[in-house]
């Protein structure tokens, strides 16, 4: 699993960037061939965080600890981050019926807004909704930032409220 050849143009990866891409792409493996957990963290860690991929992709150095942080943690969190998702979902979408890197996805946003508040959570709605734009021209993106950023309101209401604060605006 690679992003498109044709997503869009911006600025490069930082290491915590290249380090959720990996994770997505980790999560993803594991969940199509079961690759045990420290098999795919070994692998990622040796062979392809921040390697270059194929002719059209070269990832900048990926922040291995939050690499390894984000797919251990998910896979130790897996089911209650997807009770999580699933109660948001729109009425009639299965969790277990939605493509598997969005899936991935999905679980390691979630596994951030819960765990990482050293990362603001504009960040971490906007840093997935890129990855979900580097493998998706649908309507992915908008699901994966609906569904943040309502979980981040949340998860982490008084950042949206001290945020509002902050532009002379309650609520």
């Amino acid at each position: 699993m690679t992003p498109q050849k044709n997503k869009p143009a911006g600025k490069p990866r930082a290491s915590r960037s290249a380090a959720r891409l990996g994770a997505v792409q980790a999560l993803y493996q594991m969940d199509m061939v079961g690759t045990p957990l420290d098999d795919i963290v070994e692998e990622f860690a040796l062979h392809r965080l921040g390697r270059e991929m194929d002719e059209e992709a070269d990832y900048l150095p990926a922040h291995e600890a939050h690499f390894e942080d984000v797919v251990r943690g998910v896979v130790r969190e897996q089911r209650a981050i997807d009770q999580r998702i699933h109660g948001n979902l729109a009425e009639g979408w299965k969790l277990e019926r939605i493509d598997s890197t969005l899936r991935a996805i999905l679980r390691s946003g979630v596994y951030e807004l819960q765990r990482c508040k050293d990362v603001p959570v504009k960040v971490v709605i906007t840093e997935y909704v890129d990855i979900a734009h580097a493998f998706f021209d649908g309507d992915e993106p908008k699901v994966v930032n609906a569904l943040l950023d309502k979980l981040g309101r949340e998860l982490r209401a008084d950042e949206f409220r001290s945020n509002a604060g902050a532009n002379g605006r309650t609520g």
